[in-house]
């Protein structure tokens, strides 16, 4: 249920990594969403991650190594923004969140994506 607002949630955060202006989060955009809750849970995650954008870029910052932020993959970077947001202001289980975005890597991104995903976010998970 959950897995599409994710999803969503993630495509609109790769979006505004491209541009300083807020897309529009009309209902139109929501369509897939089938339920309310899910439509919720996706803007929830939106909102938590436009909020707490400088925190969340930090925060991978610190926990790349021998990487600089403006060098990670725009899809890993959002994929990885995405989750921490999720498990950091919104309380979503971390195996579960995760587990999720690996598999998004592994649908959006290339090959190698989902382990660096997953060890970045391991690291970070431990510090939280």
């Amino acid at each position: 249920m959950r897995s599409k607002a994710r999803e969503l949630a993630f495509q609109l955060i790769f979006e505004r990594l491209f541009t300083e202006n807020e897309p529009s989060l009309d209902e139109e955009f929501f369509v897939s969403l089938k339920k309310e809750e899910s439509i919720k849970f996706c803007k929830d995650i939106v909102s938590a991650y436009a909020n707490n954008k400088k925190d969340i870029e930090k925060l991978i910052s610190e926990n790349l190594i021998g990487y600089e932020i403006d060098r990670v993959y725009k899809v890993d970077l959002a994929l990885m923004m995405e989750a921490i947001t999720e498990i950091r202001y919104l309380s979503s289980p971390v195996p579960v969140v995760i587990n999720e975005v690996v598999n998004l890597a592994k649908k959006y991104s290339t090959d190698k994506s989902s382990r660096f995903i997953n060890g970045v976010l391991s690291s970070i998970c431990k510090k939280l």
